[in-house]
């Protein structure tokens, strides 16, 4: 378990505000604008307000709002969907639809089986249980409105470690094909009356009693207006922090190296969470993809290109080193988890690919977006590019350790021309690296989420450090920490699964309010 993350570290201008509990009680009016006396006048109070409208927060609201709640959705974006509007959906499940009508046997035991083989058992085994239990009724409710799947799929992965089973599915629309399904049952449940949505809103402060007890939100709009909200229960469900980089390395200790991320994922709801006595957890499980060449390294960095670095699909040519010139993993490794955390391990999270001239002429495209003249041109002007007429040359241009790049090189070479077994078990090895110029491209790992969220129960009740729940409080999404789900790895369809069925459970069924 990751140590606790002092709140001053988040935001050091964070205030509390309590509230006496009681039926007589009063509170506090000397700060508040008129607007907020007003609604306390009135006494409104919301069964259910949901701090943040994307993956989770959508899900939750109009969940709650048919079993007949009254419930605020707030989000401090301009419109609904957080990351729905960037992301590719990709979902798994054990008994969906689409197996069904492929003839696919599985099972929820064997989907926990498969999501803790892939993040060597370091996800939270309670919330991974959750989500395979319930995440096929949650997208088979999506697919009853008409949530179409890619032809082929369910598959066994894309991109990341596969599964043993086919259950695996994304669809053409991504994950703007929930929202779509979404949107309508939303504004219908505003029409009704028993669903508001504040857009331009963001939450400042939970309010709490004398007891701890969470009986509110403080909001904030776009024009400065705080408004205090009484509420039975409260939702955090705003997201990550991978677009604040001061929150997302003080609680990963790495550097938020890609600038990529939903810009509204500033950790607000952590610090909520933290604010009302909660902790974080899930940093230590930081898990990197194997990289991709950034415009620069003043991080974040926006992402430049992408590479041929999947063997199964391109078999590689090149060799790849670390910062002190080492080959540090075999390059045609099978296992795209085995990639992920072996480059985990590497000085900055960053390899270089080294070829020489035959290699750049001869193999299929290193990095397949990009024409041979682009290329070229990057190799005269672009730092993450180093072409040189020696490998030593090249390791000084790069910025790598050149005596150990030359006897790696060296070691490669040799060890291919008298067909020797290469010293870490590559077996596609097509060419020498000998013929110069020589080549070097820095590849750098990143992630698009936060793995580090606030630390939540069973039921989703946001935590103390103890493990007792802090009344009323719930938390579901990005805001509980990718790792929760997908552990120390990137494991298939463990953001969007777990955000929608967490979203649909705490809705429908999980929250107690009485209606």
């Amino acid at each position: 378990m990751a140590e606790p993350v002092p709140r001053s570290i988040l935001n050091p201008n964070l205030s509390k505000r309590f509230f006496l509990a009681g039926a007589g009680a009063t509170m506090a009016m000397s700060s508040q604008t008129f607007s907020s006396r007003e609604a306390m006048a009135q006494n409104v109070l919301w069964d259910l307000i949901v701090v943040g409208g994307g993956t989770a927060g959508m899900p939750a609201a109009m969940f709650a709002a048919d079993r007949g709640a009254r419930v605020l959705l707030i989000d401090i974006a301009p419109q609904l969907g957080g990351t729905m509007d960037r992301s590719s959906g990709q979902v798994a499940a054990a008994g969906t639809v689409w197996q069904k009508e492929q003839g696919i046997e599985d099972s929820a035991d064997a989907h926990f089986d498969d999501v803790m083989r892939i993040n060597r058992n370091t996800s939270d085994p309670r919330l991974t249980r959750l989500l395979v239990d319930n995440a096929a009724d949650t997208l088979n409710w999506f697919a009853a409105r008409g949530f179409k799947v890619m032809d082929n799929h369910p598959v066994l992965g894309g991109g990341h470690e596969p599964f043993t089973t086919r259950r695996y599915q994304w669809s053409p629309d991504r994950a703007r094909a929930f929202q779509n399904i979404m949107d309508p049952i939303i504004e219908e449940a505003q029409e009704k009356g028993n669903l508001k949505v504040l857009l331009d809103t963001g939450a400042v402060d939970l309010a709490q009693d004398e007891t701890g007890t969470v009986v509110g939100v403080v909001t904030e709009n776009d024009t400065g207006e705080r408004i205090d909200y009484r509420s039975k229960f409260v939702l955090l469900a705003s997201g990550g922090c991978a677009s604040s980089p001061r929150m997302f390395e003080n609680l990963h200790g790495v550097p938020l190296y890609c600038e990529v991320a939903y810009p509204y994922s500033q950790g607000q709801g952590i610090t909520l969470g933290l604010g009302a006595g909660g902790y974080v957890r899930g940093g230590d499980k930081y898990a990197t993809l194997f990289g991709a060449v950034m415009e620069n390294e003043h991080f974040p960095a926006p992402r430049l290109v992408g590479a041929s670095l999947a063997p199964e699909r391109r078999p590689p040519w090149e060799v790849y080193v670390n910062v002190n010139g080492k080959r540090f993993i075999r390059e045609d490794e099978p296992s795209v988890a085995h990639r992920e955390y072996t480059l985990g391990l590497q000085p900055g999270h960053r390899h270089w690919a080294i070829f020489d001239q035959e290699i750049l002429d001869t193999a299929p495209p290193f990095l397949p977006r990009w024409s041979r003249e682009k290329l070229d041109d990057a190799f005269i002007d672009h730092s993450m590019f180093a072409k040189a007429e020696t490998v030593g040359e090249l390791a000084v241009k790069a910025g790598v350790n050149p005596y150990n790049l030359e006897r790696e090189i060296s070691d490669y070479n040799e060890n291919l021309a008298y067909g020797r077994a290469d010293k870490m078990g590559r077996e596609h090895r097509p060419l020498t690296v000998a013929k110069g110029p020589f080549y070097a491209i820095r590849l750098q790992g990143w992630n698009v989420m936060s793995y580090a969220g606030l630390g939540v129960d069973g039921q989703l009740r946001v935590t103390r450090e103890d493990g007792s729940p802090i009344p009323n409080l719930y938390a579901a999404g990005e805001v509980i920490g990718n790792a929760s789900t997908s552990g120390h790895a990137l494991t298939n369809g463990m953001g969007v699964t777990p955000a929608l069925t967490f979203g649909r459970l705490l809705g429908q069924r999980i929250i107690p309010f009485t209606v």
